[in-house]
């Protein structure tokens, strides 16, 4: 499995192309901004879905480059992406609205997209429906886990006590996966636990 991150927008959201190699599909974690670095970064692959963490502005604000194909967000943001005061953009001026979910996914799910097994796991705290993604030895964690830290609580859909409670989830889980955070640099999650214990 090969991941390409690149560094978006004014608030440097880390977006996420993973695909296997040699592979002709993608999938698209959290387009942020700037969809012409993103599509120009697939280098010939098609996006075959959009896979979002939550639904703040910073996370969708190149959604309407793929409003094509199926994207993919939990339920409980799905007002985030039509209203710009829960989405926060109205924080930064950014009113524009982004195309409706196409599929939701909830804790639990396995999806199977460009020949990738996705594990979904419902993380809320930084919003109301944050999700990470499990794709082979890596774990997508938007905002809900950083390196050395987490989003924060006081933005639309924030709740300190349910963010703590996903934390210990993730720190409990014993796969040390390869953390891919929504902003900032990578992680492990041996280096996480070290961190909290």
């Amino acid at each position: 499995m090969k991941i390409d991150a690149l560094t978006v927008g004014p608030i440097q959201t880390n977006c996420y192309i993973v695909y296997n190699e040699g592979a002709e599909e993608a999938v698209v974690i959290d387009p942020g901004a700037e969809a012409e670095k993103i599509k120009a970064a697939l280098d010939g692959k098609r996006a075959a879905a959009v896979l979002l963490t939550h639904g703040h502005f910073d996370h969708t604000g190149a959604l309407h480059a793929f409003a094509d194909i199926p994207i993919y967000l939990h339920p409980s943001d799905d007002v985030m992406l039509l209203d710009p005061v829960w989405s926060a953009g109205t924080m930064i001026g950014d009113d524009a609205p982004r195309p409706a979910a196409t599929n939701y996914v909830q804790e639990g799910n396995k999806l199977h997209l460009a020949g990738l097994d996705i594990a979904v796991m419902h993380t809320p705290g930084h919003t109301l429906g944050s999700v990470c993604y499990a794709i082979g030895d890596a774990l997508f964690t938007g905002d809900t886990m950083f390196s050395g830290g987490y989003g924060r609580t006081d933005l639309p859909g924030g709740d300190e006590m349910s963010l703590a409670k996903s934390l210990r989830r993730l720190l409990r889980e014993e796969k040390d996966w390869i953390i891919c955070p929504g902003h900032g640099g990578p992680s492990t999650m041996e280096e996480e636990k070290e961190k909290y214990f």
